[in-house]
C-alpha cells in the first residue's frame, strides 16, 4: 500500500526505460487503484504487471474485492497470492488461496504462490513442515505447471525487517520446496521459478541469487526506488 499515481507511474516508467539492458524476467505489481495506469507506462517495455491480489469469485456481491478476470482486464498478467501480510494480517487460510490460485489459472494469470514461516515456528524446527504444509494446501490440485505458477519463499521474520536467513537456511528451504513440489504434483518440476522474498536488497542480492533453486526475488521495500531495483535485477544470470 505505497504510493499515488504520479510517484507509481513514474516509478514504473523508470523500470521499464532500463528493462532492454538487464538479463532477467521483470514484473511490478503496484496497487490497484494504479493497475491501468502502470500498465499503459510500461506497455511496449520489458516489463509485465501483476496484481497484489485477487478474490476467488468470478464475480458477483463482494465489496472491495477485484476479481482475476478485473486484473486481466486492467492490463495484469501475473497476481501475488497468499503474501503473509494476507494470511497472518487477515486470516487467509491455504483452502482459499488454493481458490484463488484456481481462478487466476482460469482467467490465464500466473499466480505467484507465497509460503513461509514465522519466527516461533522456525524456533520451533517447523519450517519445512509448515512449507510442506502451505503448499500442499495452496496449490490447486491440478494444472499447476511452470507457465502459470510461481512459487515465492518468503519467511515472515524477515520481511521488511532487515534480517534474512542463512544462505544455507535459505538453501535448505529452496531445495526442500522443490522436492515437496516434485511429491505434491506428481511431475517434474524442475521449471517452475522459485523467488527468496524477505529483505532482499542490493547489498545482499548477488549472494541470495547465487543459491540453487533461488530462481528471483520477490522484492518488497528495495522495488520502492527504481535504482534499487534495477541493482538487484542487474545481478540476475
Amino acid at each position: 500500500m505505497n504510493m499515488l499515481a504520479a510517484e507509481g507511474v513514474g516509478l514504473a516508467r523508470a523500470i521499464s526505460e532500463q528493462s532492454g539492458v538487464i538479463n532477467c524476467d521483470l514484473l511490478v505489481c503496484p496497487p490497484a487503484t494504479i493497475l491501468c495506469a502502470v500498465a499503459d507506462a510500461t506497455d511496449g517495455s520489458a516489463v509485465a504487471v501483476g496484481g497484489q491480489d485477487c478474490h476467488e469469485a468470478d464475480g458477483g456481491a463482494f465489496t472491495g474485492d477485484l476479481s482475476a478476470a478485473m486484473l486481466r482486464d486492467a492490463g495484469a498478467s501475473h497476481v501475488i497470492l497468499g503474501h503473509s501480510e494476507r494470511r497472518h494480517g487477515l486470516g487467509e487460510s491455504d483452502e482459499r488461496v488454493r481458490a484463488k490460485t484456481a481462478s487466476a489459472h482460469s482467467m490465464g494469470l500466473t499466480a505467484i504462490v507465497c509460503i513461509g514461516e514465522t519466527e516461533a515456528e522456525r524456533n520451533a524446527g517447523e519450517t519445512l513442515d509448515v512449507l510442506s504444509t502451505q503448499l500442499g494446501g495452496s496449490l490447486p490440485v491440478s494444472g499447476v505447471d511452470a507457465n502459470n505458477t510461481v512459487i515465492a519463499y518468503e519467511p515472515v521474520w524477515a520481511i521488511g525487517t532487515g534480517r534474512t536467513p542463512s544462505l544455507e537456511e535459505v538453501a535448505g528451504a529452496h531445495c526442500h520446496i522443490r522436492a515437496a513440489l516434485g511429491v505434491i504434483l506428481g511431475k517434474n518440476v524442475s521449471g517452475i521459478k522459485l523467488l527468496y522474498g524477505g529483505s532482499m536488497k542490493p547489498e545482499n542480492a548477488g549472494d541470495l541469487l547465487t543459491v540453487a533453486n533461488v530462481d528471483g526475488g520477490l522484492i518488497g521495500g528495495a522495488s520502492l526506488d527504481a535504482g534499487s531495483f534495477l541493482s538487484i535485477a542487474a545481478v540476475c544470470k
